[in-house]
């Protein structure tokens, strides 16, 4: 009982039920996306999808930090220091999606199609490395969106 003493405040704060319930439908409609797009469909990868896999429609790292963002806007005010954290935080993490992971994805698809040609001439054994790790500028955009209108959602209706 002490335990759920401790979490219920948590789960009754409008701001951390939208930022993980945006977490939870970018995650689910990965998933729907990933059985809806596969011809051969696996359910361990798509609850792998579901769980912490990376990179794909949408984003679901900038739905979380938008819907926090909005969130905290609505709760807090827009003249906050919540507020004006959430968006430097938010910033971060959406240049972070489109920026750096995403060029670690395509440095790692690079890095695949050098080892393959290696092991093509040399006859050794090649084992690729994950290439997607970051989001497409629309991914991250539809992630976005989603967690505003999940945000506001909470907000409004």
């Amino acid at each position: 009982m002490i335990v759920v003493a401790f979490f219920r405040p948590l789960f009754e704060n409008i701001i951390f039920i939208s930022t993980i319930t945006s977490w939870v439908i970018a995650q689910l409609m990965k998933m729907l996306i990933y059985i809806l797009t596969h011809k051969h469909k696996k359910i361990r990868e798509a609850i792998e999808t579901v769980i912490w896999r990376t990179g794909g429609m949408p984003s679901s790292h900038s739905a979380v930090v938008c819907s926090l963002t909005t969130s905290v806007g609505f709760n807090a005010g827009v003249s906050s220091n919540l507020f004006v954290f959430s968006v430097i935080f938010t910033l971060v993490v959406l240049r972070d999606a489109l920026g750096v992971r995403r060029a670690a994805g395509l440095l790692a698809k690079a890095l695949n199609n050098l080892g393959k040609q290696a092991a093509e001439k040399t006859g050794l054994e090649f084992h690729a490395v994950k290439e997607i790790q970051g989001h497409s500028p629309l991914e991250v955009l539809v992630g976005a969106f989603l967690g505003i209108f999940i945000a506001a959602g909470f907000k409004f209706l």
